[in-house]
């Protein structure tokens, strides 16, 4: 069916605002981020905490990845429900009821940890105890992003050395997400951070590497081991912005429909900040991109009205049009909306549950 036939009868069967997600724009996407990190020599890790959806992962899976990377806990219980069983979580995990999960977990799949301080160090031993197998972690290294990790190398041969020295643990190497031209500050750090390890001992099995952006220099950052990528399933105006995705590479858009037209250079979307969200996207200019009308801008937003400014615009939107947006954070999006709807060469395949969605914990 045309585009125009589509819209309509993905607005007829589910209504907008809604998702829709090309499988065959997913699909290539895959095989790219695949086909990079075999060419690199380096294991291909995605973080799900962009698609957030298990039957996507396996996607990724069959295609050749090693295994996935989950944030945060509840997205990786329910991965492992599925049948995915080699994890990742690059986050911290504090406190009794998150290690009483990581140890439930850990019996049922391969999983390592990722701590950038001793007080998450010293409460992983509990959950190798309840699973009755040992636990790897990773050391997380700041080389400039300044979000999580440890500072210097002293600080992540220090906290190296105490995981190794803990019951039922076991020193794996690093997690680093080095901020967009930092490669040459990471490589200093872990080389001489990989001296330090070596003086007691310890080794780096495992150099994770991350972030979509940062595909465009993999392979550049000497000892890595495997790479996590996640908003490259889908992509959006970031990613555009980065240049490492294309309009072609977009393969998630929002589906809304316009629903006031009140002055002749301002319309209203039925897609505000709980469809959208508030994401600039570190300075994007608007809210999204309206692929029927690149000249629009989405100005602003109240929870469930998306402003239009239309002054740009010689062809405006009517009232009842529906159109398609590329948001400019599709991670942020997606985890507002309980389902995907799927298409594949111009026709609907159906849905998919955006399963891991809210889980935050």
């Amino acid at each position: 069916m045309s585009p125009d036939q589509l819209k309509s009868e993905i607005a007829r069967r589910y209504g907008t605002p809604s998702l829709v997600v090309d499988l065959d724009v997913v699909e290539r996407n895959i095989a790219r981020v695949q086909a990079l990190c075999d060419a690199a020599g380096v294991a291909n890790r995605p973080h799900i905490k962009t698609h957030k959806s298990p039957v996507i992962a396996k996607m990724q899976r069959d295609a050749g990845a090693r295994g996935i990377t989950c944030q945060k806990l509840g997205e990786a219980e329910i991965m492992a429900e599925a049948g995915l069983d080699d994890i990742l979580i690059s986050y911290n995990l504090i406190g009794e009821e998150k290690t009483g999960r990581l140890g439930a977990l850990l019996r049922r799949a391969d999983v390592i940890v990722a701590a950038d301080n001793p007080v998450t160090v010293a409460g992983l031993p509990r959950a190798a105890e309840i699973a009755g197998r040992e636990l790897k972690v990773l050391v997380e290294i700041d080389t400039g992003r300044k979000r999580a990790g440890v500072e210097t190398p002293g600080e992540a041969v220090a906290l190296a050395r105490d995981i190794a020295s803990r019951p039922g643990l076991r020193f794996a190497g690093f997690l680093a997400y080095p901020p967009e031209g930092g490669i040459e500050a990471t490589q200093r750090f872990v080389d001489t951070a990989g001296a330090g390890l070596r003086a007691e001992g310890l080794g780096i099995e495992i150099l994770s590497s991350g972030g979509t952006p940062n595909l465009l220099t993999l392979g550049q950052l000497r000892g890595v081991t495997e790479h996590r990528a996640g908003t490259s399933i889908f992509n959006d105006r970031m990613m555009m912005r980065a240049g490492v995705a294309t309009l072609a590479d977009c393969a998630l858009t929002v589906l809304a429909m316009v629903v006031s037209r009140a002055g002749p250079e301002r319309g209203i979307l039925d897609a505000g900040s709980k469809t959208l969200t508030s994401d600039t996207g570190g300075g994007l200019d608007g809210y999204g991109l309206i692929l029927e009308h690149p000249q629009a801008r989405i100005a602003s937003f109240a929870e469930e009205h998306g402003f239009l400014d239309l002054a740009a615009c010689n062809d405006r939107p009517k009232v009842g049009d529906l159109v398609r947006i590329v948001p400019n954070h599709v991670c942020v999006v997606a985890n507002m909306h309980d389902r995907y709807v799927t298409v594949r060469g111009g026709e609907i395949v159906g849905e998919l549950p955006v399963a891991a969605r809210g889980l935050v914990r």
